[in-house]
């Protein structure tokens, strides 16, 4: 019942001050203009939806909090989120507010100092050792996940509905294992996810999550993977955090891929997504929406499986996936995209 109410607390409150902060976006001219030849939109748009999520995430989390009692392992964990929440909110804010962006150095530091403090709470890779090492990959799973996020927020409805069906499955796979803060920030972080999508595909309300948004989505989402044992079947388990989070991380794999490929930087902005490659297919952004939330769902309920199952069956899954996924990237590769 109180996971009920996380999500419709987090979501009503998202939808709300969305409608807010589009509003002020609009008088203050925060707009995202499509004046760079990677920008897929044709009219400016308000940003700052992504506050909107903000709030409505942190809101229904404090309520619950004064509603029940989180034990205290809980609670810290939410705090080092929330701590680190902070820091990825101001770095997206202020992107979103400067017209010309900020350099990506300074964006990966801000990205570090918040990784560096959710570790601090705890919340880290917790079976590789030596400690230190782990520590390093849990500093470059929150960094990655976090930029790949924003990587494939480049078509209306695209990383918010693949967030979304993300964190619940965050949720979904967590229950059994009864850790809680798992539970309680991936369903809270769902409900605000859907009070946003409404206005992202509207035509007559369109507003934009910006970095604000993407940024804390991807933050949340890779410190959610971090949280739970998954199962007591088999070890192999613990990497299906990786497979629920597949359609960002394979396009952020496969931008950087082409990018280097053609002698460009991987953090400058081209038209190689995944997406915009199926665009040139023919497929509608609407379809291609769809299909990336039901590969999402799909891979996402094969990572159920994966947490029930013996440890070669579960390998086998992930042998499928594997192959699945270097088909697609050679269908992919050899559609022609606009330099």
């Amino acid at each position: 019942m109180l996971y009920l109410l996380a999500f419709t607390l987090s979501f009503a409150i998202s939808f709300f001050f969305v409608f807010i902060f589009r509003k002020i976006a609009l008088k203050l001219n925060i707009l995202d203009y499509p004046i760079s030849s990677v920008k897929t939109h044709k009219e400016p748009v308000p940003y700052l939806g992504g506050l909107g999520i903000y709030l409505g995430f942190v809101a229904s989390l404090v309520i619950i909090r004064y509603i029940t009692h989180f034990p205290t392992g809980t609670l810290r964990s939410i705090r080092g989120i929330l701590l680190g929440s902070i820091l990825i909110v101001m770095l997206g804010l202020f992107d979103d507010i400067k017209r010309s962006g900020l350099k990506f150095g300074t964006k990966f530091l801000v990205q570090f100092i918040a990784a560096v403090a959710v570790i601090n709470y705890d919340i880290r890779i917790k079976f590789i050792t030596p400690q230190y090492v782990g520590t390093l990959l849990t500093v470059l799973w929150i960094v990655g996940i976090t930029n790949a996020i924003n990587i494939i927020d480049i078509m209306d409805g695209l990383a918010g509905s693949v967030s979304f069906i993300s964190a619940l499955a965050f949720f979904y796979i967590s229950l059994p294992s009864e850790d809680i803060y798992v539970n309680f920030v991936s369903i809270s972080l769902a409900g605000s996810i859907l009070g946003f999508l409404p206005y992202n595909v509207s035509k007559k309300y369109k507003t934009f999550m910006g970095d604000t948004g993407s940024l804390l989505i991807g933050f949340v989402l890779s410190t959610l993977a971090l949280g739970t044992r998954y199962s007591h079947m088999n070890d192999i388990a613990l990497y299906v955090p990786i497979l629920i989070l597949l359609v960002p991380i394979f396009d952020t794999f496969f931008v950087s891929y082409h990018r280097i490929k053609k002698g460009k930087s991987p953090f400058i902005g081209t038209k190689d997504h995944y997406a915009l490659r199926v665009e040139k297919m023919g497929y509608t952004r609407k379809s291609i929406v769809l299909y990336s939330c039901f590969v999402t769902l799909c891979l996402s309920v094969v990572s159920f499986v994966i947490t029930m199952v013996r440890f070669y069956i579960a390998l086998l899954l992930y042998v499928l996936v594997a192959i699945f996924v270097i088909f697609i990237s050679k269908k992919l590769s050899s559609v022609e995209v606009d330099e």
